[in-house]
C-alpha cells in the first residue's frame, strides 16, 4: 500500500512511526536480519524502508530486501533510489523490479559521490539532482501511478554544500511540486532548531507529511563519527552529558533512549508530524525501548505471513544499583533511570538474546552475523579518502614516503590515515612501540589490539558494556606487507604456532591463505557481566576477513584515484593495490601480555 494513503487513512491516538534498515555486508548477517525484521514487525511500524548504498554499491542487495520485506511478508516497504552511478536504463530497471514486487513506495535521493571521489558527478545526466528522479518517475507511463514518493529535506543543512535556508526550503519546495508526497528528515539532535524550521517548511506552502528522522544513540564512538558524516549541530549540554558517560557503554545507550524520547514528545507536542522515522542500524532494543517509553507500542502484532519461525523477542533489563562513572544524583538528572526494561525470559539462551547478542559491537570486527555488520552512516558514505584528508598526507611518490605518513599517524602528527577514520585510540597506544616497530618495518599496521586478561569493564581505556563487570582481549595486528613477507609469516606460523597463532593473509586478486579451518571463529574481545550471559563482541573469521579486505584495498585505489594518471603518486598507490598482501594475526594466549609481540619479533 502506498504510504502517503496510509498515512490519510491511520487512526490511532499516537503518531505513527517507520522502521529503516540497511542490506548487511555478509549472507549471514542478511539472512539474520530477516527474522530481526520480523519481529520488529510485530512493533506495528506504518512501514520499512531500505537503504542505498552510497554510490549505487549495494544495488543487488537493497532489491532483494526490499522484495523480501514486501512479496514475502507482506510489510509495506520503501525502496531508496539514489542517482549516484545509476547507469542509463539502470533506473528502469529497478523501478520495473520494485513494481514486479509489489513496492510501492520510493524515497527518491540524489546519494553521495561515489567512493574515492571528492565532487559528486553524475553518470546518467538525466538524473543529477532527487527532482530528476521524482519528474522522472511522476511523468513514466509505467510508473507515473506506480509509485508513492518521498524525499529528504536537511533541517540543518545539506552537509556537501553551505546555502541559506531560504535557498534550500526553495530546492524542498521544488521537489514537493514535481510531485514528492512525503518528507523524511536527515537525522538531527537539537530540537530547537527543527521546530522553527518546521515551522518555516509550512509557511512555505509545503503541506505534505514530514517524518523526523531519527537515530537513538548507539555508542559514542559511533554517535561522534555520525555527526562528523552529517554535520549535525549537536547542542553543548547533551555533549557534556555524553563525555560524563562515554566510557559507559551502557549508559551511553540508556542515554540515546532518553534522548530520543524527549525529543519525540517535544516534537509530537509542538508541531503537527504525523509520525517519526527510525534509522536503527539494524539493532532493535534501542527502538523498541523508545517506543516502550513513549507507549507507542500496541497490543495488536501486526500479522505476517509464517515464512520465518518467530522467535520472541526479549530484553534483558537494566542493571539496577550498578557502578558508573557517574554518580546516582547525576544519572537521575541525565534521566537514565526512568526507562522501563522489558521483561526477560531466562534460560532461552541464543534464541533468548537474539535481539540484543551485538548490542556491543567493537569496530569492523564485529560478529560477521550480525545484521548490523557493516553498518553504513545514514545515507552517506563513510569514505575516509576525500580531498580534506588526503591533504594531510601530501604526495606519496616511493614506498618510504607512505611509512612516514603511517609512523606520523601512530605519533599523532596526523589524524587520520585512508584506513583510521579517528586519531589514534589510547588502547592502541599501550602497545604502540610494537606498532611503531612493524611500521618501521614496512608492515603498515592498519588494525590492533592489546591483550587483556580480565580488566574492569569501567576501565577508562579497555572497558565496555555495563560496569559490573570484567573484559577480555586477544592480541591481534593487521597490516600490509609484501608477498615475501605474508609467505614468511606463514612458515613460521606452521614451524613455530603450536596452535596458539592464527593467520589470514590475502592480496587483491583474490587468493586467500590461512590455518583457520573454513568454519573457524576466533573470539578477541568477550565480557562477563552482572546478570548476563558472556557478551561477544569482536570475532574474527574468514567471511569477516575477505568482506573487510574488499574495502582495504579499494581504498588505495580511491586514493590513488586523487592524483592525475601516470603521476608518481598513483603509480605507487596502484602498485601497493597490485603487489602488497593484508595480513592479520592472532595470538590466543591473552595472558602474555607480550606473546603476540614476542612471536612477530622472532620472525
Amino acid at each position: 500500500m502506498k504510504l502517503i494513503d496510509k498515512i490519510s487513512t491511520y487512526n490511532s491516538p499516537h503518531p505513527f512511526y517507520t522502521f529503516e534498515f540497511f542490506p548487511p555486508r555478509t549472507d549471514q548477517g542478511f539472512e539474520n536480519l530477516l527474522p530481526r525484521i520480523v519481529r520488529m514487525s510485530n512493533l506495528n511500524p506504518l512501514a520499512i524502508s531500505v537503504t542505498w548504498g552510497a554510490g549505487g554499491n549495494t544495488k543487488d542487495t537493497s532489491l532483494n530486501l526490499a522484495e523480501l520485506i514486501q512479496s514475502e511478508y507482506r510489510l509495506d516497504t520503501i525502496l531508496h533510489l539514489t542517482c549516484t552511478n545509476m547507469e542509463k536504463g539502470m533506473v528502469d530497471e529497478v523501478l520495473r523490479a520494485a513494481k514486479d514486487n509489489g513496492i510501492e513506495n520510493i524515497l527518491a535521493l540524489r546519494g553521495d559521490p561515489p567512493k574515492g571521489k571528492e565532487e559528486w558527478m553524475p553518470v546518467d545526466t538525466n538524473f543529477q539532482h532527487a527532482i530528476d528522479l521524482v519528474k522522472y518517475i511522476k511523468s513514466h507511463p509505467d510508473f507515473s501511478s506506480s509509485f508513492c514518493i518521498g524525499v529528504a529535506a536537511y533541517p540543518e543543512g545539506h552537509p556537501d554544500h553551505l546555502l541559506d535556508e531560504e535557498t534550500e526550503l526553495s530546492y524542498l519546495k521544488a521537489k514537493v511540486d514535481a510531485g514528492a508526497d512525503f518528507i523524511i528528515t536527515q537525522l538531527f539532535y537539537d530540537e530547537d532548531r527543527f521546530i522553527p524550521w518546521y515551522k518555516k517548511v509550512r509557511e512555505k506552502g509545503i503541506n505534505q507529511p514530514i517524518l523526523p528522522g531519527m537515530m537513538p544513540i548507539q555508542t559514542y564512538q559511533s554517535f561522534v563519527r555520525l555527526i562528523k558524516l552529517t554535520g549535525s549541530k549537536i547542542p553543548a549540554e547533551v555533549m557534556s552529558d555524553l563525555d560524563a558517560i562515554k566510557h559507559n557503554d551502557q549508559l551511553v545507550k540508556d542515554y540515546g533512549v532518553q534522548l530520543a524520547v524527549r525529543m519525540i514528545r517535544r516534537i509530537t507536542t509542538e508541531t503537527d508530524v504525523p509520525g517519526v522515522h527510525f534509522c536503527t542500524l539494524n539493532l532493535e532494543k534501542s527502538v523498541q525501548r523508545v517506543l516502550e517509553t513513549l507507549k507507542w507500542i500496541g497490543h495488536s502484532p501486526q500479522i505476517v505471513p509464517n515464512k520465518l519461525i518467530e522467535e520472541p523477542s526479549s530484553e534483558e533489563p537494566l542493571p539496577s544499583g550498578a557502578i558508573t562513572p557517574v554518580s546516582a544524583a547525576n544519572a537521575a538528572t541525565l534521566g537514565l533511570f526512568n526507562i522501563p526494561p522489558s521483561e526477560n525470559e531466562a534460560g532461552r539462551g541464543e534464541l533468548n538474546k537474539a535481539d540484543s547478542w551485538d548490542d556491543f559491537p567493537n569496530g569492523r570486527w564485529g560478529d560477521s552475523k550480525s545484521p548490523a555488520y557493516g553498518v553504513q552512516g545514514p545515507w552517506g558514505n563513510n569514505d575516509a579518502v576525500n580531498q580534506g584528508t588526503i591533504s594531510q598526507w601530501g604526495n606519496p611518490k616511493s614506498i618510504t614516503d607512505l611509512t612516514t605518513i603511517f609512523l606520523q599517524y601512530l605519533h599523532s602528527e596526523i589524524s587520520t590515515t585512508p584506513f583510521s577514520f579517528d586519531p589514534i585510540q589510547p588502547e592502541s597506544k599501550l602497545i604502540l612501540p610494537h606498532l611503531q616497530k612493524l611500521t618501521e618495518r614496512g608492515w603498515w599496521t592498519v588494525g590492533s589490539q592489546p591483550a587483556v586478561n580480565g580488566v574492569d569493564s569501567s576501565d577508562p581505556v579497555v572497558g565496555w558494556g555495563p560496569r559490573t563487570g570484567y573484559v577480555f582481549q586477544k592480541s591481534f595486528v593487521e597490516f600490509f606487507c609484501t608477498e615475501e613477507d605474508a609467505r614468511m609469516i606463514e612458515r613460521k606460523v606452521a614451524e613455530e604456532g603450536d596452535g596458539w597463532v592464527h593467520y589470514y593473509a590475502a592480496n587483491s586478486k583474490g587468493e586467500c591463505r590461512s590455518n583457520v579451518p573454513e568454519d573457524g571463529r576466533n573470539a578477541v574481545t568477550w565480557g562477563v557481566f552482572s546478570g548476563q550471559e558472556l557478551i561477544q563482541t569482536t570475532i574474527i573469521e574468514r567471511q569477516s576477513f575477505l568482506a573487510w579486505k574488499e574495502e582495504a584495498f579499494s581504498i588505495w585505489l580511491d586514493w590513488a584515484s586523487f592524483y592525475p594518471p601516470g603521476s608518481a603518486e598513483r603509480r605507487l598507490l596502484e602498485g601497493v593495490h597490485n603487489d602488497r598482501w593484508l595480513v592479520n594475526i592472532i595470538h590466543h594466549d591473552f595472558k602474555k601480555e607480550d606473546a603476540l609481540w614476542t612471536f612477530i619479533d622472532d620472525a
